[in-house]
């Protein structure tokens, strides 16, 4: 089954995480995605450890579905390829710092004198403007600039970042939903667009509701640890064995819940009887739910509160999600050869379309792996081609996947 974005042809140059981030999107889309890299090193991810079978664990997440092709963009002969993918492309997509596009030759005005119809994104740590734009930056210090890590972990504990790459794989969904908008407006006009997103932007964008309690309340927003602000009981509660998430909002989820624990008469205690009250005695509520909970393992409440309808799961550790019967049954991890890896296997993309689904069809590429077959369909010759390696405008390898 095609993906909807097949025939789309991108031009990728980015490296890290929130450029590559996006590309994969778009590649598990059907689009085809020609991965420009750097020579001897390629992407930076490509080192970034724990290693598996010498393959950086953070390349192989977000690099499959993707075409590999090495080349010294500070040479002449290298710009010179880079236009020429970009004239039969739909879509070029770089995370540089501000302006280094423009000083490479690859800036928006520039490409769309090689091609008038490209959907150009860009995706940078701060935006296009304002006093930030040109500082570099990573997910973390965006974290930091945006609210995130202020309001993250609770009151008194270290200073933490969320620990996963929210605000590189978040910008990455903003700007591949900004290129999908842009070519089908391509498609209804002709016309090609530029589309700008950023970590920063992503991270003031998802504090959004802390912000407006700011602005409604004038009081900055607490931390909360696994709790929240709003409601109450809310949070992780210790069972004999380990934490179980509960999350009360309303009277009839607390209604179920006090059964469960066989406390019927909270219900009616006038500590406990809205939630603004469940609130106010928060931890005197916390503590009295322990104290229950310590009875029984995790596993065992769990199975009881999801039976009697109310909202709970165990805080349940990486290598539990890995084998977790729920991730199976949706199909979240897809197989894929690997030339060196042994049950490769990655997670999808977090939806499914009926009719044109997105796949995982092929293990993240090895460095240059494609670059003689892509500027052979390109139509350099045996000749040029042989030229530019001589010159090391380009590398390739012949290294790739036996199942290939």
């Amino acid at each position: 089954m095609a993906g909807p974005l097949t025939g789309i042809t991108v031009v990728d140059v980015t490296t890290n995480i929130s450029g590559p981030s996006l590309t994969m999107i778009l590649a598990d889309l059907g689009a085809e995605i020609i991965k420009i890299e750097r020579p001897d090193t390629g992407d930076d991810s490509r080192g970034m450890g724990p290693f598996w079978e010498g393959e950086g664990v953070y390349f192989l997440h977000i690099n499959r579905n993707k075409n590999s092709i090495v080349i010294d963009l500070k040479q002449e002969n290298g710009s010179k390829i880079v236009y020429d993918l970009v004239e039969k492309a739909d879509v070029f997509v770089e995370n540089f710092r501000y302006k280094k596009a423009e000083k490479m030759g690859l800036g928006y005005e520039k490409l769309k004198e090689v091609n008038p119809s490209l959907v150009y994104c860009s995706l940078s740590a701060y935006g296009q403007d304002g006093p930030l734009r040109e500082r570099s930056g990573y997910d973390a210090i965006a974290q930091a600039d945006s609210g995130i890590i202020g309001i993250n972990g609770a009151e008194g504990s270290e200073i933490a970042r969320v620990p996963v790459s929210v605000l590189d794989q978040g910008s990455a969904m903003w700007g591949a939903i900004g290129i999908i908008s842009a070519l089908l407006h391509k498609e209804k006009t002709g016309e090609g667009q530029l589309v700008t997103t950023s970590l920063y932007e992503t991270g003031v964008f998802w504090v959004g509701y802390h912000m407006l309690s700011w602005l409604a309340t004038g009081q900055e927003p607490k931390k909360n640890g696994a709790g929240h602000t709003a409601f109450a009981p809310y949070g992780a509660f210790y069972a004999s064995d380990a934490p179980v998430m509960i999350g009360i909002s309303n009277n009839s989820l607390f209604r179920r819940l006090c059964n469960v624990l066989g406390k019927e008469e909270w219900v009616t205690d006038p500590r406990y009887e809205t939630n603004p009250k469940r609130v106010e005695n928060r931890e005197n509520l916390r503590v009295a739910i322990e104290n229950i909970l310590q009875s029984k393992p995790a596993d065992e409440w769990v199975g009881l509160l999801a039976a009697a309808g109310v909202p709970s799961s165990k805080v349940k550790k990486i290598s539990e999600v890995v084998e977790d019967e729920q991730a199976e049954a949706i199909n979240m991890w897809k197989k894929v050869p690997h030339s060196s890896i042994k049950d490769f296997k990655l997670p999808r993309l977090p939806f499914e379309l009926s009719n044109s689904s997105a796949e995982v069809k092929q293990a993240p590429p090895k460095l240059g792996e494609n670059t003689k077959d892509i500027l052979e369909k390109l139509g350099y010759d045996e000749a040029k081609i042989e030229n530019l390696l001589k010159d090391k405008t380009i590398q390739n390898t012949e290294e790739k996947a036996e199942s290939r």
